[in-house]
């Protein structure tokens, strides 16, 4: 993609890196250890009343305190509403060369406290993208005589509290309707990188892309229509529409890249071929081929890797808004 020191970047990016610093889990998250160990009482330690207050506001954000004591705060899974699948692990799962992590971002792996140079220029590059997809967004919005909201996007380090719970690296980057907000762990492209084969720098933007989608999806309405759908539904019938909302998001973004071409000049020669490699690993078949090694249709969240490719191509090629109407093969107006 073509970028440079003049192009803008987006104020509503929210740097939420440092926060993790000074919690260290033995073991890492969700990897078992001795657990954290707390003083009570004496000089240095902490008041029974004190620790009540700590262990109501630790509830409070979705995070039970017996985790935390055992070191076993993380797990696997996301919960509803969260994004991208959960991406399988492995013992170098996000290790970048030379950096001496295990898992580069999390609390309590080695060199989480100094901030890379590769991820301050991984922020500014979101920035960036970011603040294309406020440019187009807003033309669109304005084209139907409409004010488009922007969202913010949140950069964290192994998890955060969000509008819709504890947000977890764990579960890869997500929208939450609730407070509006993009997150994302940058741990995440290395793994997309290393472990799923999808690099390049428009594969990191299509991530981005994808989910200001479920922005736009929240915006006009279509997200709180579907989230009530749901609760009428049967678990597979639900989880079917949750796949269009996904498969929508995805050509969303794919409006998106054409749109951003035809205002800034953005893509470059294989910029797309990056973005339909991304949107082909990160299929659900292809995760769970690589997970268990034989593929469930009923428990698809994305939809199929050809389903993915096809959505985003069907955006960029209609370039417009109403190009990805038939994802959902609902009318809303009886909803």
């Amino acid at each position: 993609m073509r970028y440079d020191d003049q192009d803008r970047s987006s104020s509503n990016v929210e740097d939420r890196r440092s926060q993790g610093r000074g919690f260290r889990f033995p073991g890492g998250l969700g990897r078992g250890g001795r657990g954290v160990r707390i003083p009570i009482g004496g000089k240095g330690g902490f008041s029974l009343t004190t620790l009540l207050i700590l262990g109501a506001i630790m509830l409070f954000f979705g995070i039970n305190p017996l985790d935390i004591l055992s070191g076993n705060i993380g797990g696997s899974g996301g919960r509803p509403g969260f994004d991208i699948p959960q991406l399988p692990r492995s013992d170098n799962a996000g290790r970048s060369p030379g950096s001496g992590s295990d898992i580069p971002g999390l609390p309590g792996s080695k060199g989480t406290n100094t901030t890379t140079a590769s991820n301050d220029e991984m922020k500014e590059f979101i920035s960036k993208v970011l603040a294309d997809t406020e440019d187009v967004w807003r033309n669109e919005f304005s084209s139907f005589g409409k004010t488009y909201r922007e969202p913010k996007l949140v950069l964290f380090r192994g998890y955060t509290s969000t509008g819709c719970g504890m947000g977890q690296a764990a579960m890869g980057p997500f929208y939450c309707p609730l407070d509006q907000k993009i997150y994302i762990d940058l741990a995440f492209y290395d793994q997309l990188k290393r472990q799923f084969s999808a690099p390049g720098d428009f594969a990191q933007a299509y991530v981005i892309a994808h989910e200001v989608g479920h922005h736009i999806q929240k915006l006009v309405g279509i997200a709180d229509k579907v989230q009530a759908a749901k609760q009428r539904m049967s678990k597979k019938e639900a989880n079917r529409l949750q796949v269009r909302m996904e498969l929508q998001a995805d050509c969303l973004a794919g409006v998106w890249a054409a749109r951003n071409d035809q205002l800034n000049n953005r893509l470059e020669p294989g910029d797309i071929e990056e973005g339909l490699n991304a949107a082909n690993q990160i299929g659900d078949d292809m995760i769970q081929k690589r997970q268990q090694g034989y593929v469930v249709p009923d428990a698809f969240t994305h939809g199929s890797a050809a389903q993915r490719q096809r959505w985003f191509l069907t955006g960029f090629k209609g370039a417009r808004i109403q190009s990805c109407q038939p994802a959902f093969e609902v009318d809303y107006s009886k909803l």
